[in-house]
């Protein structure tokens, strides 16, 4: 099975201000993180990779020369190889642009499964990862939180708040992950160093221009006007109770509502 993972490259959200002005992030001195749930998406690809005799897993990221970081960091974690798309003619893009863009370089190096973030941090607008695949056309499951593989497809666990969806889909296709789907593992020391000795494969504008649109990338291909950015409101986190009956569950939800005395 061939596995891709798309990343991406995000400022830590503890860390963002807005500019007063633009009502745009400042990035600038901010440090940068994987993407949480992508990271997560990286466990799973390497979990599933353990299971599925014969697998790898590719991880890209699209983005400046400095995203390499963040493909260090998965190879680092046990990634077979990383593949930074990175152009001049991509800047400015939104998510239809970049979903185009992504789309394009896979249609170039193939796969058989590829697993997104459900959204990233610093945009929270969970396209991307839905877009690819329907560009590529094949079959997508979002908000995954459990996946197990089966002979030519998946068994996934699908969340909403009040319930999941288990759905069986054929490969190829597109999940997106969720930071409940796995723990990610920490590098090791021997992936640190094995990783300076591997090259990151580019792509860039001319490498995908038979498979690209110049009007469809970029500013030019992107129709997403950007109004008023802001910072997220804190709030706390909420609990999924799990194996419980009707009855146990109404129980359970009702001793929460005495203990913060709502009724």
């Amino acid at each position: 099975m061939k596995i891709i993972v798309c990343i991406k490259q995000v400022p830590d959200t503890n860390e963002v201000e807005i500019d007063p002005v633009t009502n745009t992030l400042i990035r600038t001195g901010i440090p940068v993180i994987i993407n949480p749930d992508d990271k997560s998406g990286i466990e799973a690809a390497l979990d599933l990779r353990d299971k599925v005799p014969g697998s790898t897993v590719t991880v890209v990221s699209m983005g400046p020369p400095q995203a390499e970081m963040a493909l260090r960091e998965a190879l680092s974690m046990g990634c077979d190889d990383a593949i930074l798309i990175s152009g001049r003619q991509f800047g400015g893009s939104d998510t239809l642009a970049t979903s185009t863009i992504i789309s394009a370089a896979l249609k170039k190096i193939g796969y058989d499964l590829i697993i997104t973030g459900r959204q990233a941090i610093d945009g929270d607008t969970a396209q991307v990862g839905p877009q690819i695949a329907e560009h590529l056309g094949i079959p997508q499951v979002s908000y995954v939180e459990e996946i197990t593989p089966e002979d030519g497809a998946l068994i996934v666990m699908r969340q909403y708040e009040d319930r999941y969806h288990k759905i069986r889909v054929k490969l190829p296709c597109l999940l997106t992950a969720i930071q409940d789907l796995a723990q990610p593992r920490y590098m090791t020391v021997g992936g640190i160093v094995d990783t300076e000795q591997k090259d990151i494969q580019i792509l860039d504008f001319d490498a995908l221009s038979d498979f690209l649109d110049p009007s469809a990338i970029g500013l030019k291909g992107s129709p997403t006007n950007v109004v008023r950015s802001y910072t997220k409101e804190p709030k706390s986190q909420g609990a999924i109770l799990k194996g419980l009956t009707p009855d146990e569950a109404v129980d359970a939800i009702m001793a929460r509502l005495h203990e913060v005395h709502l009724i």
